[in-house]
């Protein structure tokens, strides 16, 4: 029996991305299906993030992506561009954000056709893996080939379903806070929410508990 779980999602979140290869290998190794949930990062749902939070913390998170990304083998890049427009010395969010809402959009037509997490795996490698302007239309297409989507379709709904795709993240969102949580990669299994790259294997317990087995 396949069992479901919902993965929340962002592309900004470099913990989502060290994620996503262990959740990749799972869905290969296990009969799981990983339904990838798009939200926006907390940048554009809580522009005041950064201002409330201990001045380490970003540098904390810094040196830590870095170092889990070393020891685990993942290559890994400062982004180009940081799908977040940001002054990271002050913090300071722009006000225009060219490129986080035509790729969450993007993200979220590719799960209403059942590959969000194919699409979602494959332009979070390019946005952290150092992909020069993975938000380029050959880049972002490549990423939709991988992920068995037609790009200009797919691009072509983004543009022109927006306001019912953003309703569908706000969705989303209001789901990842209703579970328990608010940050991502937060996995959600019977209800039950797990966050972090580091919650995997607990995660994972849980599933083989309520009938997760190897695929044949």
């Amino acid at each position: 029996m396949t069992l479901t779980a919902d993965l929340y999602f962002s592309f900004r979140s470099p913990y989502t991305y060290l994620a996503m290869p262990k959740w990749r290998a799972a869905m290969a190794r296990y009969d799981l299906d990983i339904v990838l949930r798009q939200v926006y990062p907390l940048a554009i749902r809580e522009p005041n993030f950064f201002e409330r939070n201990h001045p380490n913390w970003l540098r904390y998170t810094f040196l830590d992506v870095w170092r889990i990304a070393a020891h685990e083998g993942i290559a890994m890049r400062p982004p180009q561009p940081d799908p977040i427009v940001q002054d990271i010395a002050t913090r300071q969010i722009a006000t225009e954000q060219p490129y986080i809402f035509p790729v969450v959009r993007m993200g979220q037509v590719a799960t209403r056709r059942g590959r969000g997490f194919a699409f979602a795996d494959a332009v979070s490698q390019m946005i952290w893996g150092g992909t020069e302007n993975w938000h380029s239309d050959a880049n972002l297409g490549a990423a939709a080939e991988a992920a068995g989507l037609d790009f200009a379709t797919l691009q072509a709904e983004a543009r022109d379903d927006a306001e019912a795709l953003d309703a569908e993240v706000a969705a989303n969102q209001a789901a990842l806070e209703a579970a328990g949580h608010w940050g991502v990669p937060t996995l959600v299994f019977n209800g039950e929410p797990f966050f972090g790259q580091d919650r995997i294997e607990l995660a994972l317990a849980r599933m083989k508990a309520a009938g997760l087995e190897e695929r044949g």
